[in-house]
């Protein structure tokens, strides 16, 4: 295993959403497809990692329901990516220092892609239909499965594609937060306005 493309593909997975990267890395390591630790493959991290991603495929797909859920998972997604970069770390031979350095690796790229995505989502959810927010969401879900896929047999080139999407996402995301802005700023500028005159 490629440690530091590892941790950077999974890292950014769970900071879009981490219930499916672990439960992705649990199915494909019980499948034999790719190295994945044994800890992750237990019946209790599988049913648990499940049924979290069911609920926030749910929970993703609702606007502003999404914006609360992604309040809730700044730590925890973060959390996540710092624990699965621990324990990749530890599979491949990794010891003390090189395992912490590993879990804060994985989970700034966490945090990072976290950022990007709930900035993402808050310029999407100012269009006043619901389906946008939908295929974005499944859009993201098909992302991180693609990653972690490839992550898995091509360490490098999934890296390399996390990477793009970062950079990607975070200019989509100031491009949103800056349209939010001005339609703010234009409101502001309206409701200040007398009103006309009669006559």
């Amino acid at each position: 295993m490629d440690l530091v493309p590892t941790l950077i593909s999974s890292g950014w997975a769970s900071g879009v959403n981490a219930y499916l990267t672990v439960a992705l890395l649990s199915l494909l390591g019980r499948a034999g497809w790719g190295e994945v630790p044994g800890s992750l493959q237990s019946d209790g991290v599988l049913i648990a990692a499940l049924g979290l991603f069911a609920i926030e495929f749910v929970a993703d797909k609702i606007p502003y329901v999404d914006n609360l859920w992604d309040a809730v998972h700044t730590a925890v997604r973060p959390a996540i990516a710092s624990t699965l970069g621990v324990v990749l770390a530890g599979d491949s031979g990794s010891t003390g220092l090189e395992e912490a350095l590993s879990g804060g690796g994985s989970g700034a790229m966490a945090l990072a892609s976290h950022a990007v995505k709930a900035g993402v989502r808050l310029g999407v959810n100012t269009s006043p239909e619901p389906f946008s927010n939908i295929l974005v969401s499944l859009t993201e879900d098909g992302l991180v499965a693609g990653v972690v896929l490839l992550a898995l047999d091509h360490p490098v080139p999934a890296a390399v594609i996390t990477v793009v999407l970062l950079v990607a996402g975070a200019a989509l995301a100031v491009f949103f937060i800056k349209r939010i802005r001005h339609t703010l700023r234009v409101l502001q500028r309206r409701l200040r306005r007398p009103p006309p005159r009669p006559g």
